[in-house]
């Protein structure tokens, strides 16, 4: 990171709702994707990244809006860098109060365009992250969360129930048989030093055709894709109060120094940083 970048990171103690604000000039995100849904805010300059085979830009006012498992990277767009305030929401906690707005079972929003330009969301993003990471009542951030969540909806493709259940791919598409065995054998030894070999015998394909179904399915090579569990499995032992260097080993990393690396440079922050970041709920 460069000097001038900075970052802050909050997370509920309790819910799965994290925020950031940050403002970067030379770090650079490597390509990664999120569970949750992710909702950006540039508030100045201007950041530049690639997702779904398409490269954006997010300048400011404008909102960045990501489905679970799409991989996405990330930099400044000119040397100024950017502002942004990033909100990171569970699925469970999206449909909930979207079933609560509708009074319907609602099922996983789908966005078909990762760069929104409209006010409205933008403001009610910004009025959400302010009262998450301030002093707002319990009360209003959750007013403050349907209302963000409302306004995100109105960009959704569509929000068919029972979603969840069916095993989609990045975006809620369907994914090709090949792809979701290797994604299988892979969420179950996220942690083992997995072979090439051992993937094809999985999909019963060959070691290149393996890959190259899961890369067109994911967006990810299948190295970078377990890294990403890793990293996940990673957050899940710091959020339970786990030191780094024991998520380190139990999440199937070198050592501290090794997942500190990657942490940084898909999250924009430190493990430790992660760790400390715990607030009490909100909800």
């Amino acid at each position: 990171m460069a000097a001038a970048d900075w970052s802050r990171y909050w997370r509920s103690a309790n819910e799965p709702l994290e925020a950031m604000h940050a403002r970067f000039t030379g770090h650079v995100y490597h390509r990664h994707s999120h569970d949750t849904y992710s909702f950006g805010v540039t508030e100045w300059g201007a950041q530049s990244f690639t997702c779904r085979h398409a490269a954006h830009t997010s300048g400011a006012g404008m909102v960045m809006a990501f489905n679970l498992d799409d991989p996405h990277d990330g930099h400044a767009t000119t040397d100024r860098g950017f502002g942004y305030r990033m909100i990171h929401i569970g699925p469970g906690l999206v449909t909930e109060v979207l079933s609560d707005i509708t009074g319907r079972p609602a099922g996983r929003p789908l966005f078909a365009r990762p760069v929104l330009q409209d006010p409205g969301l933008a403001r009610a993003l910004y009025r959400l992250h302010v009262a998450l990471t301030g002093q707002a009542s319990p009360l209003e951030c959750g007013e403050r969360l349907t209302a963000a969540v409302a306004a995100a909806a109105r960009f959704a493709v569509r929000c068919p129930p029972g979603l969840a259940e069916t095993g989609p791919g990045p975006g809620g598409y369907e994914i090709d048989r090949t792809a979701g065995l290797v994604r299988d054998f892979l969420d179950a030894h996220y942690a083992a030093p997995v072979t090439g070999a051992e993937l094809a015998a999985a999909a019963g394909r060959s070691r290149y055709a393996a890959y190259r179904a899961f890369r067109a399915a994911w967006g990810l090579a299948p190295s970078e894709y377990q890294r990403l569990l890793r990293l996940r499995a990673a957050r899940q032992c710091l959020a339970g109060g786990m030191p780094p260097a024991e998520a380190a080993t139990a999440a199937g990393f070198a050592d501290q120094a090794h997942l500190t690396r990657w942490f940084r440079r898909c999250y924009g922050i430190t493990p430790a940083e992660f760790r400390r970041a715990a607030s009490p709920d909100h909800s």
